[in-house]
């Protein structure tokens, strides 16, 4: 048999295997390596590498205290399952929390609302000067990252119906003019990520990253914010590559193909 014959009959052997691993999990339920290598007749070593690639992808979850792994909110979602809200901020809050630890700074993750974006989870980095509620809040989409991102992927009869309303100005920055809205929803496009500064209120600034579903839809947003003085054009380019990782990471966990 060839070399490239051996590695796909490993490749399957490793599906064939973490499925079996989340069978193991749906029958005896929250189980440790040592549950599940005795239960399959495999090494703990194969158990543990399978059980951190499906942990990466959502498919299966950690109990840091016990050690013990249960099947993942994905599994739910590649069911057709987990379409609300609630579920949306179960999933997602591991990956927000691993973010502002990261930045330091406030990460929020949003939904599309009508012509609103409304908060639905928020988690508080270290740096954070200021501990600013914004879940259940209405924030509008001409004037915050997060409705950025919304209007750049939204379908664009109904995003230029947004923008041919009358835009409220919020500051001396917030952007009201169609034609410049629509140049940035095309630089939202082009980088991934949407970013506002003082066009909310005066000291603000933030970027948002989208989150898809699995058919590739923007159906949230996760946000980073913080004061100008921190999200800058000093630093917006280390943020924003943490940010799209961590919307990447909760799209895959929400069911979103992995190109790749």
């Amino acid at each position: 048999m060839s070399s490239k014959g051996r590695a796909r009959d490993t490749s399957v052997q490793s599906v064939d295997r973490a499925v079996s691993i989340l069978q193991v999990l749906a029958v005896q339920g929250p189980s440790g390596v040592t549950e599940i290598a005795d239960a399959l007749d495999i090494h703990k070593s194969t158990v543990y590498r399978l059980l951190a690639t499906l942990e990466a992808r959502g498919l299966v979850e950690q109990d840091s205290e016990r050690g013990s792994y249960r099947i993942g909110y994905t599994v739910v979602e590649l069911a057709g399952g987990a379409t609300k809200g609630n579920d949306l901020s179960l999933l997602s809050r591991p990956v927000c929390q691993e973010l502002a630890a990261a930045v330091g700074e406030t990460v929020n993750v949003a939904v599309y609302d009508g012509e609103a974006v409304i908060s639905i989870d928020q988690v508080l980095g270290n740096a954070a000067i200021t501990s600013i509620d914004w879940v259940g809040k209405r924030t509008p989409l001409h004037a915050t990252s997060a409705g950025k991102v919304f209007l750049a992927h939204m379908p664009q009869p109904e995003a230029a119906e947004v923008l041919e309303q009358s835009l409220e100005e919020f500051t001396p920055h917030t952007i009201t003019d169609p034609a410049l809205l629509k140049e940035q929803l095309q630089g939202v496009r082009e980088l991934g990520y949407g970013v506002i500064s003082e066009e909310l209120e005066i000291g603000l600034a933030s970027l948002s990253a989208p989150i898809r579903s699995l058919n590739g839809e923007v159906i949230a947003t996760v946000t980073v914010s913080g004061p100008t003085f921190r999200i800058n054009d000093h630093t917006i380019s280390g943020l924003a590559e943490q940010l799209v990782a961590a919307g990447e990471k909760i799209s895959w966990r929400k069911g979103y193909i992995r190109r790749g």
